[in-house]
């Protein structure tokens, strides 16, 4: 589901008016919906209460402290994969003890912050990653939960560039390298322990098939390790994907591959429904670590109309929010739903949706069919909640945007919009100390 509704013919996100916010705030403007948050949430932890689970949210798809505040009031853990996500969650009143961290190439100083800090597990990336951590644990003199990411080379089917659990992608060690590297680390390695098992095989997926298919290839693997190793848990990761096309007028969580020209919903129920017969046997602490599919439909990216271009080829609609805002259609060829905040009346146009940034590949949408906007006119970018603002930089020295959490008719500008002198924090102009201390 998600909280975003024409109310009066004005596009309100829970019970708040979006045009009022962008009036207040400005725009290129981030909202999200706190209602929205928690269904996610607490519908994912009922459908998986058959398991001994934990969900620990991936912070990478939305940092900001108060989402992390209201999901770490849920109950939630984190998965985290830099020591600055570590720092965000532990601002926000998240707990070290409930963090996961995983990525390729963790840094002597975020794994001696993260054993600091008392983390749950760090989930390993290859066997020199490993060896690292048991010798900088070595030096603290502890000892460092550990699990290593299986790679199970399962197709996802998804975006090549969020695809992670194939042998050709750079994430988690060879399947057929598992028990050998357990083994030799048990012997070897004196300052790990090896607590569990991880695998992720992608992002976005769209059907459950590729879920059933890695978990019913590592459940055995996991079995083994538990018998000889003694682990304790088993992540399978995240990936369920979101509504992206149509997402307004289905609000229900489920996602539509219209580019197939098809319907192949996947629920967080039937999600769970077909993975939890194969890891109930098992005995094990389940972990899982959506982040997507918890806050992506929880929230929009507010821009207005600039300028309208008409040239002999297309017609340009050009907007203040730019590919530094919102990377993914450039990044991923992502679609996002475009809508007016007044509700349409009928009249449409086949435009190109664009930023002002200087590169060609700044597009929301292209040869689109969408109501007819006209200058000044306010539109939402729906299902922006997820790798939207995380993903935005200063690109063309464009200040980062405003973002604000809603919760029924409250509203709170959760993080300012950036400033010019914002932009410059932290820099200099070369000679300035020396020409400051003379």
């Amino acid at each position: 589901m998600h909280s975003f509704q024409y109310r009066n013919r004005s596009l309100h996100c829970e019970q708040v008016d979006l045009a009022a916010l962008a009036e207040e705030h400005g725009s290129p403007l981030y909202v999200y919906s706190a209602n929205t948050i928690r269904d996610h949430y607490r519908r994912l932890a009922t459908a998986l209460a058959p398991l001994d689970h934990h969900i620990a949210y991936a912070v990478k798809a939305n940092s900001n402290l108060a989402v992390l505040q209201l999901l770490a009031t849920e109950g939630a853990d984190f998965d985290i994969v830099s020591g600055g996500e570590l720092f965000r969650v532990l601002k926000a009143g998240g707990s070290p003890s409930g963090c996961t961290f995983a990525g390729v190439g963790k840094t002597r100083a975020e794994i001696e912050y993260a054993m600091s800090m008392g983390i749950y597990c760090f989930n390993v990336e290859s066997e020199a990653e490993l060896r690292f951590i048991n010798q900088v644990a070595g030096e603290a003199g502890i000892i460092a939960p550990v699990a290593v990411r299986v790679n199970p080379n399962v197709d996802a089917k998804t975006h090549k560039y969020i695809s992670t659990g194939k042998s050709d992608n750079k994430f988690g060690v060879d399947f057929e390298r598992i028990p050998d590297l357990y083994a030799r680390a048990a012997k070897e390695l004196t300052n790990v322990e090896l607590r569990g098992l991880q695998m992720h095989i992608g992002s976005q997926l769209t059907t459950v098939q590729p879920f059933i298919e890695a978990v019913q290839k590592v459940a055995p693997l996991a079995a083994q390790l538990k018998a000889e190793h003694g682990i304790q848990f088993l992540s399978v990761g995240g990936g369920i994907g979101i509504v992206y096309h149509d997402s307004l007028a289905s609000g229900d969580g489920d996602w539509w591959d219209n580019q197939a020209g098809e319907e192949t919903a996947l629920t967080i129920e039937s999600y769970a429904a077909a993975i939890i017969p194969v890891l109930q046997p098992l005995g094990l602490k389940i972990l899982f670590e959506p982040g997507r599919m918890i806050v992506g439909n929880a929230g929009v990216l507010l821009s207005r109309v600039l300028y309208k271009k008409h040239g002999s080829a297309k017609t340009f609609t050009i907007v203040d929010a730019g590919m530094n805002d919102l990377i993914r259609p450039a990044l991923y060829q992502g679609h996002h739903d475009i809508v007016p905040i007044t509700e349409p009346d009928g009249q449409n146009e086949t435009i190109d949706v664009v930023g002002p940034i200087c590169e060609s590949s700044d597009f929301f949408a292209q040869d689109r069919e969408l109501p007819k906007l006209e200058e000044g006119d306010l539109i939402a970018l729906l299902s922006a909640g997820a790798y939207g603002f995380t993903m935005a930089s200063n690109y063309n020295s464009r200040p980062l945007p405003a973002e604000v959490l809603v919760d029924g008719a409250n509203a709170t500008l959760v993080r300012r919009r950036q400033s010019f002198d914002d932009l410059i924090a932290g820099e200099s102009v070369a000679g300035a100390h020396a020409e400051n201390t003379d």
